[in-house]
């Protein structure tokens, strides 16, 4: 299928090709600060959403699992008791600076034998069909060009019975929460960002990929479109996160 040859940047229209380097900038801008910004701006509650992710993401003992995107290792850090010993989780993103964030994280934590770590483009995965028992991507499937193409290289890197976990912010449904979850985008993280990592303009643009994301069925179809079966998707915080998952059979 012929790819679109601008994209979204945020609010912007770019080049396609020019999406990936402009994403990379912003993440290593917020490198650092990644995961108190993260805290702060989620006043906590994204852990209670990773919480979810991992365990709807069935990972057991002996399993390989691909944190894709995985930036500084939340996921992987909540995976590797589950695997254990005799499994692995790998831990990957585009960012060689988030990826650097991750493993140090993880080292410190005392991480070792279980988890590896490759730099990789979700859209272009370098590891063989049927490598990978799950797939988990947090937050980092709005910022990929090419959303379908990312979506088929998952599916064709999971075994059969494999499944893909998708958490991702998303289209608020709750009465009353939509008003007020903008107010608070564009008013407040901007601000925050400036505060705390010296980086008001990062995000802002990380308000604004979340209104250009697709909503919670309009990626449910997409999962559907490249092959995944028994598609659905949990909706957190009244929509304002969501968690997609799919099955290759």
């Amino acid at each position: 299928m012929e790819q679109p040859e601008t994209t979204h940047f945020g609010y912007q229209k770019v080049a396609a090709e020019e999406k990936a380097r402009k994403v990379a900038g912003v993440f290593d801008s917020v490198a650092g600060k990644y995961d108190l910004m993260n805290d702060l701006m989620s006043l906590g509650v994204h852990r209670l959403w990773k919480r979810f992710a991992v365990r709807l993401s069935g990972a057991r003992s002996g399993e390989r699992v691909l944190d894709l995107a995985g930036g500084t290792g939340d996921l992987t850090s909540r995976l590797l008791p589950r695997v254990g010993s005799k499994g692995m989780v790998v831990l990957s993103d585009i960012n060689a600076n988030m990826l650097a964030e991750g493993r140090r994280r993880l080292v410190d934590e005392g991480a070792v034998g279980n988890v590896a770590y490759v730099q990789a483009d979700a859209e272009r995965l370098p590891f063989p069909e049927r490598s990978f028992d799950c797939i988990v991507i947090a937050f980092g499937l709005r910022n990929v060009t090419y959303k379908e193409r990312a979506l088929a290289t998952m599916y064709a890197a999971l075994k059969p019975g494999g499944r893909a976990v998708i958490l991702e912010f998303s289209h608020p449904g709750a009465p009353g929460l939509k008003a007020a979850y903008d107010l608070y985008s564009f008013a407040v993280l901007p601000v925050l960002g400036k505060w705390v990592a010296n980086d008001a303009a990062s995000y802002r643009y990380l308000a604004e990929s979340i209104r250009m994301h697709p909503d919670q069925e309009s990626l449910l179809a997409m999962m559907a479109s490249v092959g995944f079966e028994r598609c659905q998707y949990y909706n957190l915080t009244g929509g304002i996160v969501a968690v997609h998952r799919g099955y290759k059979f």
